[in-house]
């Protein structure tokens, strides 16, 4: 909701960085931290207002923008769900088929395992109180699109395979919510032989609700991503403005439960063990959810940062829909409304702990960090220090981001790795074929040992580029035992610097990694002699880059 991540906090020099499961609280926001302690804080607010002054509520409610739908509470909706959605990364859906046992366990997980594990404690756990029961059935409608890359990243999960199930999350929900709304409110109690006297609802109602409160601000979010990228870069994006936008999701929510409470305060404050047979369910379906996802994911063979990603998108909810959708079905005074509010509430101290409990499964996944993308990077809880021969030059922030990484980095390493402190520097492109691949084989031309290059592309070719080869074979470099190849999180994870080199909206955004973006022509179908310029272009850039981080002159 918040920013997505806190600055990392930073060992001093020549201490071990701690675990991740040590500073999970610390790498929250602040805002994201305390957001149940702000929830129940808007609560407090909203009921001292509603009674101190009793008209308020009245003066609230008297312009209607949709049915049931006040101006106030349409305007705190649209506020909430907007930085949500612009932060949706809509370009990564291209690349959700490469694992299709993660995309469709993510579906069936999501869209049909998810929505029956919350109607059936609904009714468990709130057979007598209809209205409740229905708010968490839309909460378990409302797939989340926005605090799980927060547990993501705190879990150490896969980032791009979370920015994709979100963004598909994103695109479903306004296809399947109004349909499975129905089926689950009215369909599914009728074959059941379960009473639904007294809902009323529709396909219709629900399907211009969540146009509305979930398709305008999609619309805005997606114009938003592609205008801010197309002026100002991926990097401005990502790492200016969204953390700008970021906190407004909060702001909405906060300003939109004062709303809530100030119109019902009285009833709430009247039947208190009514909020505590909200939350039983909730905690019942966040363990159920996470722990059957996970289980999932190790039975698949997932790797853990994928197993870790699964597990945390399907138990998370969108709960600034399910509270749009609530208020703008059932009126800011349902019951159904103070449901969806709750969830909040409960969410994120469960899912922290879920976190902590995630990062010890961590230390016991198998195969769980003997991964060969991190040979040469000190161990977790090692120090890093300089070698007299080679002084790392590198900002105290790009320090601090680099020394906080080594928490999410395998916690085995092959017993044959060396432990080196070299920097590790990721190119990336989108075929691995020319770019990409000739920084790589001219760094280590001429950073002679010092820096570790590494290479990788989007959507890696079949094979080298011929020009570029040729281009290189000229300077004496032979780059024939390459070959194209995908990158991976853990590649990115361990890179000191990553630097994109036209790939656009198919790069990967790390945050916490130093990130440079080199705008170079592509060489793809060039001739030698046009090729020559690039490479003349990419060779300046590393020999700058490889005296930066060395403190000493390329040879």
């Amino acid at each position: 909701m918040g920013d997505v991540l806190a600055e990392h906090p930073v060992a001093p020099p020549g201490e071990p960085v701690p675990p991740p499961e040590a500073r999970v609280a610390a790498r929250l926001s602040v805002l994201d931290r305390f957001l149940p302690v702000w929830i129940l804080a808007a609560m407090a607010l909203g009921i001292g207002l509603g009674r101190a002054v009793p008209s308020l509520g009245q003066h609230l409610d008297a312009v209607q923008v949709t049915r049931g739908t006040s101006l106030p509470i349409f305007v705190g909706l649209l506020v909430m769900m907007y930085p949500v959605l612009a932060k949706v990364r809509y370009g990564h859906l291209g690349t959700v088929t490469r694992d299709r046992r993660m995309l469709v366990s993510s579906l069936v997980l999501n869209w049909l395992v998810g929505p029956a594990v919350m109607f059936a404690l609904a009714w468990l756990f709130l057979p007598d109180l209809p209205a409740y029961r229905t708010g968490l059935i839309i909460v378990g409608l409302a797939r989340c699109i926005a605090m799980v890359l927060i547990w993501n990243d705190l879990s150490c999960g896969d980032r791009e395979a979370a920015a994709v199930l979100v963004a598909l999350n994103s695109l479903f929900q306004i296809v399947a919510f109004a349909l499975l709304g129905f089926f689950y409110l009215r369909v599914l109690p009728g074959w059941l032989g379960l009473s639904t006297v007294g809902l009323r609802v529709s396909v219709g109602t629900i399907a211009e609700t969540v146009a509305i409160f979930l398709g305008v601000p999609l619309v805005a979010g997606f114009l938003t991503r592609v205008a801010g990228e197309h002026r100002r870069g991926r990097a401005w994006y990502e790492e200016r403005l969204l953390p700008r936008l970021g906190p407004f999701a909060l702001y909405g929510l906060l300003y939109t439960i004062v709303i809530l409470f100030v119109l019902q305060g009285r009833t709430i404050t009247a039947r208190p063990g009514d909020v505590a047979r909200i939350a039983l369910p909730l905690l019942c379906y966040f363990a159920v959810m996470w722990t059957g996802s996970f289980a999932l994911g190790r039975a698949l063979g997932l790797p853990y940062e994928r197993t870790a990603t699964l597990a945390f998108t399907a138990a998370g909810n969108n709960f600034e829909l399910a509270i749009a959708v609530c208020i703008g079905v059932f009126g800011v005074t349902s019951g159904e409304a103070l449901a969806g509010v709750v969830g909040p509430l409960i969410e994120v101290p469960v899912l922290v702990s879920l976190v902590y409990v995630s990062l010890w499964a961590r230390r016991r996944y198998p195969s769980a960090g003997a991964s060969p993308a991190v040979p040469s990077r000190a161990s977790p809880g090692a120090p890093i220090r300089a070698s007299p021969g080679a002084p790392i030059r590198a900002s105290p922030a790009s320090a601090g981001a680099s020394r906080a990484r080594q928490s999410c980095r395998p916690t085995v390493r092959a017993p044959e790795a060396p432990v080196t402190d070299r920097p590790v520097v990721l190119f990336l492109c989108v075929h691995n074929a020319g770019r990409s691949l000739a920084a790589k084989v001219l760094l280590e031309h001429h950073a002679a040992g010092r820096v570790e290059a590494r290479s990788a592309g989007s959507e890696p070719a079949g094979e080298l580029n011929p020009a570029v080869v040729a281009v290189l074979a000229e300077r004496g470099l032979d780059p024939t035992d390459e070959r194209p190849k995908a990158v991976t999180d853990d590649d990115a994870r361990a890179a000191d610097v990553v630097v994109t080199m036209g790939c656009g909206d198919t790069c990967p955004i790390y945050p916490g990694t130093r990130r440079l973006d080199w705008e170079l022509p592509d060489p793809a179908g060039l001739a030698v002699e046009d090729v020559r310029p690039i490479i003349d272009e990419i060779d300046r850039r590393v020999r700058a880059l490889v005296a930066e981080l060395t403190g000493e002159p390329a040879d």
